[in-house]
């Protein structure tokens, strides 16, 4: 339990020093936040416990065929905002995530590459 515990707030102080730099720099916070710093934490993660190579190098390679279809929000989401608020812009964030990504995923299957 305690290991979990750890895990947490690890991962958690990541998170909360990349918004702080944020309020800071908006090029540095958003350079941080672009850096796979949780997925490497993920990795880390299964590493430590012990997780087979062949499943840290699946997270792996799904990691970057999951990114790939969220680019679009991030282009999204700042013309959106300064239109229909941060709340809509979010829900609409997620609306535009999961439609890509099912588009994407329909996409590379043609190529073997199963998404879902």
């Amino acid at each position: 339990m305690s290991w979990i515990i750890t895990k947490f707030f690890i991962t958690a102080a990541v998170i909360v020093l990349i918004s702080e730099v944020a309020k800071r720099s908006d090029k540095l916070g958003g350079f941080i936040a672009a850096l796979p710093l949780v997925t490497f934490l993920a990795l880390t993660w299964l590493y430590v416990e012990k997780q087979s190579p062949e499943k840290i190098a699946n997270h792996a390679w799904y990691t970057f065929w999951y990114v790939v279809p969220t680019l679009p929000m991030f282009l999204a989401f700042p013309w959106l905002l300064t239109r229909i608020g941060f709340w809509p812009t979010l829900a609409a964030s997620v609306v535009i995530t999961v439609v890509c990504f099912g588009l994407f995923a329909m996409f590379v299957k043609r190529f073997g590459i199963e998404l879902l």
